[in-house]
């Protein structure tokens, strides 16, 4: 059995929120140029090169990407041949409260969800545990602003539902959130499942690069219809107008029940942020 201490996992928290923070993905950072090159109007293409340059300047200064540095999930996948030593919760939290601290990134959490008192060290955090063979520990890390969190939805649709009606819904859930989710778009979609999970697999879709499809060829086909068609809806850049809506369309799937079927929308801006670590 291999020993990983909670002091590794909490000083890797704190790498990882930094860096999320900090660094627009890559696969974004190419999807957000590739765009640029396909828009027409000036107003869209100039509200890209913003986001662009905001993108550069943020990770040449180390300075939050957006203002919302949201709360933090932290997604785990422990290897069957390691044994934490510590506490993993404490460590987790300890190593979210360290880099907000450290790079002066706003705290957003507050205590109770009526009372609202800020905690001031942008924690608790959300954290997900799965088990996987072998000795390696991963931590996959996503602070998420809700100003895309708020416009999230999730419907119970029933099992005879076709195609059509899972892209009406996500289209629905597009068309609301309008500007206010800050487009150029991420979409994580969640379908199957339980109420709860569907939701959770949204999230994990959003953590998958957008140049990596699902592996299933009716999901994959799924994919591309829906970013054609949240594209052709014209909201664009910022809400401004263009053809650049949604950057990409991730879905995650799992088994469900016959008389069911669960469909999750996780809404994410065009600062969609997460980084991951293997220790």
């Amino acid at each position: 059995m291999r020993e990983i201490s909670a002091k590794k996992i909490s000083e890797a928290v704190t790498e990882l929120c930094l860096k999320a923070n900090f660094e627009l993905r890559k696969d974004i950072l190419k999807a957000l140029r590739l765009a640029l090159k396909r828009e027409t109007t000036a107003r869209a293409r100039n509200t890209l090169k913003a986001i662009i340059e905001n993108a550069r300047l943020a990770k040449s200064k180390r300075i939050a990407i957006c203002q919302d540095t949201g709360l933090v999930s932290i997604f785990l996948e422990i290897g069957s041949d390691i044994v934490i030593k510590g506490n993993l919760e404490g460590a987790l939290y300890r190593g979210v409260e360290d880099a907000y601290k450290r790079g002066y990134l706003r705290k957003s959490v507050v205590d109770d969800p009526l009372t609202r008192k800020n905690t001031n060290t942008n924690t608790p955090c959300i954290f997900n545990v799965n088990f996987a063979k072998g000795d390696k520990l991963k931590i996959t890390v996503s602070p998420k602003g809700f100003g895309s969190e708020n416009k999230s939805a999730i419907k119970m649709l029933r099992p005879t539902a076709s195609e059509k009606d899972i892209i009406d819904f996500v289209l629905e859930v597009v068309r609301n959130a309008g500007p206010d989710a800050c487009p150029p778009l991420i979409l994580g979609v969640g379908i199957g499942g339980t109420f709860d999970y569907a939701a959770q697999l949204s999230k994990k879709a959003l953590l998958r690069s957008i140049d990596i499809k699902n592996p299933k060829k009716h999901f994959r086909k799924l994919e591309k219809d829906l970013l054609k068609a949240i594209n052709f809806m014209g909201i664009g850049p910022m809400g401004l107008g263009g053809r650049t809506t949604a950057l990409g369309v991730n879905i995650e799937e799992f088994s469900t029940h016959i008389a069911g079927l669960p469909v999750a929308v996780s809404v994410s801006c065009h600062a969609t942020r997460s980084a991951e670590k293997i220790l």
